[in-house]
C-alpha cells in the first residue's frame, strides 16, 4: 500500500459532493479513518469529507519521526496535494491534538477547528496496559483474532477496547501482522502525549466537545486552551466517555454540523 501513497504518505477517503465545503476528519491513537465512519457519512450530506489515517496508523506510511509538529507538516503537505488551501477540521483525541498543532502552526489552512475530547496539555502515560497487550501477542504463534483477544484480555479487560485495538490485526498470506507501526508509535509516545506548542494564538472559531464522564478535558485545562485558542467554546455530551462520537453519534454530528454552519 505504501508504494501507492502520495509523497505525504497520507492515506485518505473522500465522501460528499464536489464543491461542498471541505472538512477533514482525523481519528485517535491506535485507530484508523474507519473509526469516524458514521460521523463522516452524516456530515457528507453538507460537506466534502476527507477522512485520513494518521501517520503510522491504518494505511498511511510508517515513519520514524512522529511528533505533533512533524505530523502537522505531513498533513500540510497532504492538503497541498489535494489542492485544499483552507479546510474545516475535526479531530478526536490524538487527531484533535494534531488539529490544534496544525491550526497553531498554519492558521491560514484551518477555517474552523473542532477538537473532540482532548486538551492541549501534556498528559501522563495512560496506555501502558495497551502496549503490554500488544507486546504479549506473538504474531508467529496465533491462528486468528480470537486467540489474540484472549492474550490481550490479560492486560486490557474491556471487551470494546480490545475489539477496537484488534482492528489493527490483519492477515498477510499465512501470517498475521499489526497494520499500524506499533514500534514507531511506542517510540514517539512521549512526544504525542505532550503539550501543544505555544505559537501565536489561533483566533478563529474553535469548538471543544467533551464527554461528560471522560477525564481528558478538565476545568483546570481551560487556561491552556484559551491561551492558544482565545475564540474557543465548549460543548458537553451527557453520559459519554472518551468515545463520545461512537456512544452518541447523532448528537455528536449535530453539534459539529451546527458549529460549522
Amino acid at each position: 500500500m505504501s508504494n501507492c501513497l502520495p509523497a505525504s504518505g497520507i492515506f485518505h477517503k473522500v465522501q460528499g459532493e464536489e464543491g461542498a465545503p471541505p472538512l477533514v476528519l482525523v481519528h485517535g491513537l491506535f485507530g484508523s479513518l474507519e473509526n469516524l465512519g458514521v460521523i463522516a457519512r452524516q456530515l457528507a450530506n453538507k460537506f466534502r469529507v476527507y477522512s485520513i489515517d494518521l501517520p503510522n496508523h491504518g494505511r498511511s506510511r510508517h515513519v520514524q519521526t512522529m511528533t505533533l509538529a512533524s505530523m502537522a507538516d505531513q498533513v500540510t503537505e497532504w492538503l497541498d496535494e489535494q489542492g485544499l488551501s483552507e479546510v474545516r477540521y475535526l479531530g478526536h483525541s490524538l487527531g484533535g491534538k494534531l488539529g490544534m498543532e496544525l491550526a497553531l502552526m498554519s492558521p491560514d489552512r484551518i477555517r474552523q477547528l473542532v477538537v473532540a475530547d482532548i486538551s492541549p496539555i501534556a498528559y501522563p502515560p495512560r496506555h501502558n496496559d495497551v502496549f503490554s497487550a500488544f507486546a504479549a501477542v506473538d504474531l508467529n504463534q496465533i491462528n486468528g483474532r480470537s486467540e489474540a483477544d484472549k492474550i490481550m484480555a490479560e492486560h486490557v479487560g474491556e471487551t470494546a477496547v480490545r475489539s477496537f485495538l484488534l482492528k489493527n490485526l490483519v492477515q498477510d498470506g499465512t501470517r498475521y501482522l499489526w497494520r499500524m507501526n506499533l514500534q514507531g508509535i511506542l517510540t514517539a509516545y512521549h512526544h504525542i502525549i505532550g503539550a501543544n506548542g505555544l505559537y501565536s494564538p489561533f483566533d478563529k472559531p474553535t469548538l471543544f466537545i467533551k464527554g461528560e464522564l471522560s477525564p481528558y478535558i478538565q476545568a483546570d485545562h481551560w487556561p491552556e486552551v484559551t491561551k492558544r485558542f482565545p475564540n474557543a467554546s465548549i460543548k458537553m455530551i451527557q453520559g459519554t466517555e472518551h468515545w463520545l462520537h461512537a456512544e452518541k453519534p447523532g448528537i455528536f454530528a449535530g453539534i459539529v454540523e451546527r458549529f460549522l454552519e
